[in-house]
């Protein structure tokens, strides 16, 4: 087991599996209306078994290596995640995705999660291209996007039926290269921080 600080005071990355179950349904419970608002996770685990379920169907994603889920604890409560929906490393794609309760929004969580995720799959794994899906009207989830220095590729206009209503799906990528020179810039500008060289 791997517990990963994500700078923040508290919050630590974590795996999320099947024996969260209870715990994994009160944090759904928590922010059931708040995640729910334009994807439906979640929506069918209201019972610990249904929790269990889909955590044990991402634990046999990774056994595959085809996808896992990593929760966000913050102060030693489950208050998000997230995860590899896809993982294909023979095309080198994979697609990473969050979640997160309204009390632990805007300190940069997810941000900093996905950025966990992406460095393990690009310089870990191999994997050459990283999407990104949001509903267009999800501005915090288009703006994790910007943060990670994505791309928007394009948008599925109308593509996604939920709550009775159709939403325009954006679609954003980095690419392997593009994120291993960002983060080498990033490395080079905390670098000149930390020694006062400007």
């Amino acid at each position: 087991m791997y517990a990963r600080s994500l700078g923040v005071d508290g919050a630590e990355l974590r795996p999320l599996e099947p024996w969260h179950a209870e715990e994994f349904l009160a944090h759904l419970d928590r922010g059931r209306e708040f995640i729910g608002r334009f994807i439906a996770f979640g929506a069918r685990e209201t019972d610990v078994p249904s929790a269990r379920a889909v955590l044990t169907a991402y634990a046999e994603k990774r056994a595959a290596d085809s996808g896992s889920m990593h929760g966000i604890w913050l102060d030693g409560k489950l208050v998000g995640g997230v995860l590899f929906r896809t993982f294909d490393l023979e095309r080198g794609n994979c697609e990473v995705g969050c979640w997160l309760e309204s009390a632990a929004t805007g300190r940069g969580l997810v941000t900093r999660a996905v950025r966990v995720l992406i460095d393990w799959a690009v310089y870990e794994r191999g994997i050459h291209r990283v999407e990104w899906y949001a509903a267009s009207g999800n501005t915090p989830s288009v703006n994790v996007a910007r943060r990670l220095g994505m791309r928007r590729d394009g948008v599925l206009r109308e593509s996604h039926a939920h709550q009775g209503v159709r939403h325009d799906i954006e679609v954003w990528s980095v690419l392997a290269p593009d994120w291993r020179a960002a983060r080498a810039r990033s490395a080079r500008i905390e670098g000149a921080a930390v020694t006062g060289d400007h």
